[in-house]
């Protein structure tokens, strides 16, 4: 009875194996902004900022596709784009404070529109926050309501039902000039 028993139980796991794998979370890649544009584009302190998607030959559109499907993890600041309150479903999500807003967008392939899987809530504009997700790039355009009106911004990536979370610092974040009204934001200084 007992090597019935012992094989049983052996059958069962090997039965179950495969349904385990499938079930396993996928392997998270921790990235950083300069992972979503070409090598050969400056990055935005070497282009002097702002960098602007004009000063850039393809205009900022050359995207990653080698993170597509991809499950990512990337720190930037959240800009809301559908909000109700202090709730957001919708943010752009960019690598530096005051980006959009009275400042230079940033090129589409460093503008990551985010959905998180729940809402999330948000104490200010600008939060720095660490998005997990699965990656997929593609332009998409979004209406972004600001100060001085509406902006339509393009991002070159997408990451829906997005695990969001707080975060103290943006570790590859660009330190914005001394004369840029938005330096008070930033938490990271060097």
């Amino acid at each position: 009875m007992r090597i019935c028993l012992t094989s049983t139980v052996a059958l069962a796991i090997v039965l179950l194996l495969p349904i385990a794998s499938v079930n396993a979370s996928p392997e998270t890649a921790h990235i950083f902004w300069k992972d979503l544009r070409p090598a050969t584009q400056a990055i935005a302190e070497d282009a002097g900022l702002p960098m602007i998607a004009a000063k850039l030959p393809d205009h900022g559109e050359t995207l990653s596709v080698n993170l597509q499907d991809k499950t990512v993890q990337l720190a930037g600041y959240a800009l809301p784009v559908d909000r109700e309150g202090d709730l957001v479903y919708q943010f752009l999500l960019v690598p530096w404070t005051g980006a959009c807003s009275h400042m230079p967008t940033p090129p589409p392939n460093q503008i990551v529109l985010v959905t998180p899987a729940h809402p999330y809530k948000m104490s200010e504009a600008y939060q720095p926050v660490s998005v997990t997700g699965t990656l997929q790039p593609g332009m998409e355009k979004s209406q972004l309501f600001i100060l001085d009106g509406v902006s339509v911004i393009q991002s070159g990536y997408t990451v829906r039902k997005a695990e969001v979370a707080s975060v103290d610092s943006v570790p590859d974040t660009v330190t914005l000039p001394v004369n840029s009204p938005w330096s008070f934001l930033n938490k990271n200084k060097k």
